[in-house]
């Protein structure tokens, strides 16, 4: 989607208060001064015995002693190294994995790979991604039954801001659930997208099924609620023609999807689930008109609209979860599934914050961040490009993350010894790249024990390799 440039940031960049200073497009920044850490200022300063001691009370030696080495983070061979994870998945139903940057390939394969430690060895059966319901739809019809060309699939649902899922590394996943739901047609890996950046035809034609089966009397009624509201074009020709309507008509569109929904909701037929899946449909399509009735030029119409946007993802997953039984893993950035938002102006409530509230300890946070590397996201220009950032700069999260004793980890934070529990509990600044470099909340502060239940820690990273 081509949307206005408010949307657009809004829509998968976190927003904030302040700029951050950032390096410019596939350029290599100039070295970081020499690292110094806490403990080597403490032993500039003392005896060996005192500094020695010193280190070890160190955040960055405590935190060793507490992680768990990743051995790689490509999906494929063994996964003995992702046991300790599980341990500190324990019963959750829904576990959130984030990302530092939307597209970097280390990321997502990671993703890949723990998604398939949980299906093997945990019984994790969907995965849920931040893209809209109906994408979710085609999607899981692919997986299941081999409905559809992937390729042309992706190419159709991933455009505009959702464009970075429109890579290699997701394809590899996508084409991975397809091959074990081959072998295992009884006990199949589902596909749920949770956003509401969009609604397709699908979700109308869902809907009108149904009550044509169940509920004739509503037909006509439910066609006349969702007149010109079917998409009849793609994605991004849509929401661009649909942005362009007047306030006031969006804001009766709203009301007429609401409306759509609570005449299905009093009226259920004799099929309970099939009730409950129309309804949802219907919920989906009043999630994406709702979002676009927010008033995108006014900063509390974007903080209205951001919070009604990561309400509607948890209620989504929440609701798959509780419909279906499947346990979850959902990808979305680090600031979506935190436990407290990264940026309280702009964000009041996230996603994560809304699953912990619903789910209590059945839902787990996992944080992924990284010392340096490069990433894809949109320029000022509004292009795509490839930026670099790095090293780490001291003071940073990240830059006492990449003193821990091995090169890539996983932490439980619930867990982390006592030397480290006043870092995590200290704000630091990290790492928070969205859709569009430089934005203006690249590097908020935040206190990493609130925001994340594990922390999964990369040194580098590598752009993700966007498909044509």
């Amino acid at each position: 989607m081509n949307t206005p440039k408010a949307l657009l940031t809004a829509l998968l960049v976190p927003l904030g208060a302040t700029l951050a200073v950032a390096p410019a497009a596939s350029a290599t920044p100039p070295p970081a001064p020499p690292a110094t850490s806490a403990s080597a200022v403490a032993a500039a300063s003392v005896g060996p015995e005192e500094a020695a001691a010193a280190a070890l009370r160190s955040p960055e030696a405590a935190l060793g002693r507490a992680a768990h080495p990743l051995r790689t983070t490509d999906p494929r061979g063994g996964l003995a190294d992702l046991r300790p994870f599980g341990r500190m998945v324990g019963d959750a139903r829904v576990v959130g994995l984030g990302e530092a940057t939307h597209s970097s390939h280390e990321f997502l394969t990671v993703k890949h790979r723990v998604l398939r430690y949980l299906v093997e060895e945990k019984g994790f059966r969907a995965f849920a991604l931040e893209a809209p319901w109906s994408t979710g739809l085609r999607l899981d019809a692919y997986l299941l039954r081999g409905e559809g060309d992937l390729k042309r699939i992706m190419d159709e649902e991933f455009q505009g801001t959702y464009r970075w899922w429109n890579n290699t590394e997701y394809r590899d996943l996508l084409r991975w659930m397809r091959a074990y739901n081959v072998e295992h047609p009884d006990d199949p890996v589902r596909f749920v997208g949770d956003d509401g950046g969009f609604a397709g035809a699908e979700l109308y034609d869902e809907v009108s099924a149904y009550a044509a089966a169940a509920r004739p009397e509503l037909a006509p009624r439910l066609a006349e609620l969702y007149r010109g509201l079917r998409p009849a074009t793609d994605a991004e020709t849509y929401v661009d023609d649909y942005l362009s309507k007047p306030m006031a008509e969006r804001r009766e569109l709203a009301e007429r999807t609401g409306r759509a929904v609570d005449l299905l909701k009093q009226r259920p037929g004799t099929d309970a689930d099939a009730h409950a899946w129309a309804v949802q449909h219907a919920t989906a399509i009043h999630q994406m008109t709702t979002l676009f009735a927010f008033d995108w030029d006014d900063p509390q119409g974007v903080a209205g609209a951001m919070l009604h946007r990561d309400r509607i993802m948890a209620e989504n997953v929440a609701w798959w979860q509780q419909q279906t039984g499947d346990k979850i893993v959902l990808a979305a950035h680090n600031s979506h599934i935190a436990l407290r938002t990264y940026v309280p102006g702009t964000y009041p409530k996230v996603q994560g914050d809304f699953l912990r509230e619903q789910l209590g300890g059945g839902y787990l946070s996992v944080g992924l961040t990284f010392g340096r590397g490069s990433f894809n996201a949109f320029g000022h220009d509004g292009g795509v490009h490839r930026f670099t950032v790095g090293p780490a700069e001291p003071g940073t999260a990240e830059h006492t993350l990449d003193r821990v004793r091995h090169r890539d980890f996983m932490v439980d934070l619930r867990n982390a010894p006592a030397a480290a529990r006043a870092w995590l509990a200290t704000p630091h600044t990290v790492k928070n790249i969205g859709a569009t470099y430089p934005g203006i909340a690249d590097a908020p502060r935040i206190r990493l024990a609130q925001a994340h239940d594990v922390v999964l820690h990369l040194q580098q990273v590598e752009a993700a390799r966007l498909l044509p």
